[in-house]
């Protein structure tokens, strides 16, 4: 239990809690916007910006590999949209097609910087799965902070962000830019990730963005509320995540992290208050029942005879 009250793991653990609140947040208007798949995509298509950034400056410097990485996710947005805009192509084909190709060249990247004798070193393979355990004090700092300004973001300007998703065409009225704010959404979205692949890894970064959100969507059918829902899920999820790993040498903080996500998502799944599959089958049942006795109720009509 002495790890627990090491300042090292109280910061760690601070980061994560906000990297979770912010994932949620953003992955819930990602979840509205139909674009849960881009999270994915996006997540993986910032690996070769580590990579390179890695290649050009031989350090591991936070912010070289999240410059490296926001350059290499908001390229893969481009092109996704590039590819869905002049070609017949739909937007979840050409996300499938991005990730692949970004996250193989990702790969390639990675092994040559590990035989290069560099990257094993640097702890570049932590990228994959993430490890919050290996964040320097620097590192922890710049991701609470960038994290509490996508909360800050979001929170402040929850009235644009309904309009954006919900009445865009009324919104136009009012000389609301929503490319301006397809623009930020984006920028959130990168932000948020590349500020958690190194704790939560590439891989199952998405997961931290998606599961929340669908989760929350089992409580309520009230977007403020399923924001705030999906905050708490992933704050809990990130907070949980990396107390688990920091008992075990060498323990992954994503996995840990998206399984408690998945058990969340569960819960949510069978005892969710307006969608959960408990709520439902009582309703079913008792509209049955409600049937029943409403036809033993009705009155017999008989036929008189001629």
């Amino acid at each position: 239990m002495s790890i627990l009250l090491s300042s090292n793991f109280q910061w760690v653990f601070m980061s994560t809690l906000f990297l979770g609140i912010a994932s949620g947040l953003i992955g819930c208007l990602a979840y509205w916007k139909k674009q849960s798949l881009m999270s994915d995509a996006l997540s993986h298509a910032a690996l070769p910006g580590v990579m390179i950034g890695f290649l050009l400056f031989h350090e591991k410097n936070f912010i070289v590999l999240i410059i490296g990485a926001s350059i290499s996710a908001l390229l893969g947005a481009l092109l996704i949209l590039l590819v869905k805009s002049t070609t017949r192509i739909t937007e979840d084909t050409a996300m499938g097609m991005v990730l692949a190709v970004f996250f193989g060249g990702g790969m390639v990247l990675l092994t040559i910087v590990n035989r290069s004798g560099g990257g094993n070193q640097a702890g570049l393979d932590n990228f994959i799965f993430g490890q919050a355990a290996s964040m320097v004090g620097s590192d922890v700092t710049l991701m609470s902070a960038l994290a509490l300004l996508i909360i800050f973001v979001i929170i402040a300007g929850f009235k644009e962000w309904k309009l954006f998703l919900f009445d865009p065409n009324f919104a136009k009225g009012f000389n609301f830019s929503i490319k301006g704010m397809n623009a930020l959404y984006l920028i959130l979205l990168v932000l948020t990730i590349v500020i958690g692949i190194q704790a939560v890894g590439v891989i199952l970064m998405s997961a931290l963005l998606i599961i929340p959100a669908v989760s929350a969507r089992y409580w309520t059918h009230s977007f403020k509320t399923m924001m705030w829902l999906s905050a708490v899920f992933g704050g809990v999820a990130g907070a949980i995540g990396t107390t688990i790993s920091t008992f075990g040498a060498g323990w992954p903080t994503g996995p840990f992290i998206v399984l408690t996500s998945g058990f969340i998502f569960l819960a949510s799944l069978f005892l969710g208050a307006k969608k959960g599959l408990i709520i439902e089958y009582m309703m079913l049942r008792n509209k049955k029942n409600e049937m029943k006795q409403l036809s033993l109720k009705a009155p017999v009509v008989r036929e008189g005879k001629s």
